[in-house]
């Protein structure tokens, strides 16, 4: 009987330890984004993603994302042209990059110009599925944001930062790019297209 309760224990165990996992959103990659996160000061927060596809004609459609900035959902049926924006771009719009695989870097209108430098460069290094553009209501912070597609399910992830940390930002970047919902190939995502 004291077996059988053991192994009792060892199979709640087992599966109070998936379920954390499943909840923090699972993937392979998000271990090392929120140890990044955590050591840079950052916030990181997943959360069940929206199904791909759900398209308006209208960029101003009123739609309540599940996220600030956000990381799924209802969207443009256009996606935006891909590059780093010093004016901001429609957020309707940016979503359909994220459903396309695209990492998208958000920055309020309270950021240094010295960090959005630092940023256009980080974009610059890499810049294929990427996207920027500041974003009011984020005031001095920087976000970056995905929507991800994986054997875990569909999740919108938001890292919310006080300043550039680039070793946060490409555990990120590299964690989730390229794996949004729709499955398009990272390298269609060019700048300018």
């Amino acid at each position: 009987m004291l077996y059988g309760l053991a192994g009792t224990g060892v199979v709640v165990l087992a599966a109070v330890i998936v379920f954390i996992a499943v909840a923090a959103g699972g993937g392979s990659g998000d271990k090392n984004v929120v140890d990044a996160m955590k050591k840079a000061g950052c916030t990181y927060k997943v959360v069940k993603g929206d199904s791909a596809g759900h398209h308006v004609t209208s960029l101003n459609a009123k739609i309540k994302y599940n996220t600030f900035p956000p990381s799924s959902g209802t969207h443009y049926y256009q996606p935006a042209v891909w590059d780093f924006y010093t004016d901001p771009v429609n957020p309707i719009q940016v979503v359909h990059n994220e459903e396309h695989g695209g990492v998208i870097i958000w920055w309020g209108p309270d950021v240094p110009e010295s960090t959005i430098e630092q940023l256009r460069n980080f974009y610059n290094e890499d810049p294929v599925s990427m996207f920027g553009t500041p974003i009011a209501g984020l005031g001095k912070k920087i976000a970056l944001t995905a929507w991800t597609s994986d054997s875990d399910g569909i999740h919108g992830r938001v890292a919310t930062c006080t300043r550039f940390d680039e070793k946060a930002f490409t555990a990120f970047r590299d964690a989730f790019r390229g794996k949004g919902p729709e499955g398009v190939p990272m390298e269609a995502n060019q700048p300018g297209t």
